[in-house]
């Protein structure tokens, strides 16, 4: 299961995050060999957090991350603490069946609880909060889309609502969008902060985390697994691999066949804008939502205590951090928010979304012993944390059954080397389809 090397840039960007965040615990490389229990391989929320949950059972964990703790998707994205799944209940009920579609759907509503109680429980300074969520429509059919989720959710006693256009506008700050579903439950954070707070607790509780230590293969052993590394070694009985969107950081195969090739990972990107006047500020998302809109294409984003406002979502395709790869999202900023006119653009910055086909995040029992988790879907502050815990429990005498995700097979996506040329062609049909949508609407 060897890994093909190459020499990624392992230095957080220069992202508003990065220039704001509570300082990192320390993680020094690791050198020579150790044993453990677990050995998680990725330290971003779901790595940190399952190390966490385990080191709490008593388990001897060991964390290898490549860079360090909330390097990748966990340290560069909007923030948000979204609770539920991109998926309607009745499309998780059709592929799994009434009793464990019911049950992935309950569980996705308590993504924002756990998130909280954590960040309670360990003290982590990460500027949480719980003022809600908004999902802009960008078109009079979207927003009746949304209707079905508002009753679904409505049933089981959560205060949801549909927002027409002008209630929408009020807290939004925007008039681009028809109208928009407010969920109570969603919350905010400051996710670098957030990630390197789990993994301080995760420290506390007895967890040993490596940074700068690349995970370069995964070899079986007559009991358990050997985890090399340039340095050293991990000998552990499980092994838990969360490298999602970065699974291909040290080759096109990964730490496993196919791991690399089952899902897509896409490139997004964030600004941060110098901060607003007290108008400005007073008029944008005034009750301190977060949102983030339903387009095939979408753009979400928040307003700071310093009146920065962040905005999120795609640009260009490639990894670098050039200017022409931000064009399309400062257009987008001044599509929806003309009321900034030439504003200064402070802070830009991007990373990587794992995209699955079903929109649901994979569990993968590669061996006996050996485990994937991956697939966020650009929901991965409430989403990785919960499933950290799933797995925590699972390795911890649960049983798949037990496991609110279903433990599926590994299967690659056809036609995946040829994901780049495609994905440049879908950005541009999606596009073009929200803005015929918006326009008819």
């Amino acid at each position: 299961m060897a890994a093909r090397h190459r020499a990624p840039n392992l230095e957080l960007p220069n992202s508003y995050w990065a220039a704001t965040a509570a300082l990192a615990p320390e993680t020094p490389a690791l050198a020579g060999s150790v044993r453990a229990d677990v050995c998680v391989i990725g330290g971003g929320f779901l790595g940190l957090s399952a190390a966490l949950h385990l080191a709490e059972r008593g388990a001897n964990v060991v964390l290898l991350e490549a860079g360090e703790p909330g390097w990748g998707a966990s340290g560069r994205n909007g923030g948000q603490i979204i609770a539920g799944f991109k998926a309607e209940r009745s499309e998780l009920v059709r592929r799994l069946g009434e009793e464990r579609g019911e049950r992935l759907f309950n569980w996705s509503g308590g993504f924002p609880d756990l998130v909280l109680e954590l960040i309670a429980k360990h003290k982590i300074d990460c500027g949480a909060s719980q003022p809600g969520w908004l999902q802009p429509a960008h078109s009079v059919e979207s927003l009746a889309a949304y209707r079905t989720r508002t009753e679904e959710w409505q049933k089981r006693g959560v205060a949801v609502d549909l927002l027409d256009a002008n209630a929408a506008a009020g807290l939004l700050g925007t008039n681009w969008y028809k109208g928009a579903y407010f969920d109570p439950r969603g919350g905010r954070l400051q996710p670098l902060s957030y990630a390197r707070g789990l993994a301080r607790a995760a420290i506390a509780k007895g967890a040993t985390i490596f940074s700068r230590t690349a995970a370069l293969q995964i070899d079986r052993l007559a009991t358990g697994f050997r985890v090399v590394t340039e340095a050293g070694d991990v000998t552990a009985e499980r092994v838990l691999v969360c490298t999602n969107a970065y699974s291909d950081l040290l080759g096109s195969h990964g730490l496993h066949p196919g791991l690399v090739q089952s899902v897509v990972p896409v490139m997004s990107y964030m600004l941060a804008t110098q901060p607003l006047g007290d108008n400005l500020r007073r008029s944008i998302l005034p009750g301190g939502q977060t949102a983030a809109d339903l387009k095939r294409l979408t753009n979400h984003f928040r307003i700071e205590t310093d009146g920065r406002l962040l905005f999120g979502g795609r640009g260009g395709l490639s990894e670098g951090g050039g200017a022409s790869n931000f064009r399309p999202l400062l257009s987008k900023l001044q599509e929806c928010f003309p009321q900034l006119g030439d504003v200064s653009i402070d802070y830009t910055w991007g990373g990587r979304v794992a995209l699955t086909l079903d929109h649901l995040p994979h569990l993968h029992e590669l061996q006996p012993g050996l485990y994937a988790a991956l697939g966020c879907n650009g929901r991965g502050v409430g989403m990785a944390s919960n499933i950290g815990k799933v797995v925590a429990d699972l390795f911890s005498g649960g049983t798949p059954r037990d496991c609110p995700i279903p433990t599926t097979q590994l299967k690659r996506i056809p036609f995946h080397s040829l994901r780049l040329p495609g994905l440049h062609a879908a950005v541009f049909w999606k596009a073009f389809r929200d803005r015929q949508d918006h326009r008819r609407s």
